[in-house]
């Protein structure tokens, strides 16, 4: 398991990935992650030879906001693999007025094959057909557990 987080306000552009600067690191190497980076590096390690793939339970959770300025309306944040949002894991929410916080989890399950990197993290993405907007990030927080 490893777990990523970055708990000030960040403002994340639209398209952006949110940052993480402090990581309790898998000491195995199958998860790499550089602080002050958004994206972390999954590894298809396998432990036996005839397993195919690696799999991962992605999970972030944090608190997102319209900011100070901005205009009121849905935003979103999901899991991206190799720079593609997973869908099904995008996490809307409505505020009412900016700075107006709510807190968002969003899971994914990522198998990777065997001997091959998929690239991760979580992305700033519309939550509509509207472009997405850039939003406040705070108390972000990703945990990657190797399931299989």
């Amino acid at each position: 398991m490893a777990e990523f987080t970055y708990n000030p306000i960040q403002l994340v552009p639209a398209g952006s990935n949110v940052i993480f600067n402090t990581a309790i690191p898998c000491n195995k190497g199958y998860v790499i992650h550089r602080n002050e980076s958004g994206i972390v590096t999954l590894r298809g390690i396998v432990n036996s030879p005839c397993a195919p793939f690696a799999r991962y339970q992605v999970t972030f959770n944090g608190n997102i906001a319209v900011p100070t300025g901005g205009t009121v309306g849905p935003i979103a944040l999901a899991i991206a693999i190799d720079g593609e949002p997973v869908l099904t894991s995008r996490a809307i929410v409505t505020p009412a007025a900016v700075e107006n916080y709510f807190n968002v989890t969003s899971t994914a399950f990522i198998t990777v094959p065997r001997g091959c990197c998929n690239i991760i993290a979580v992305e700033n993405v519309a939550a509509d057909d509207d472009p997405a907007i850039a939003i406040n990030v705070q108390n972000a927080n990703l945990v990657v557990t190797r399931v299989a």
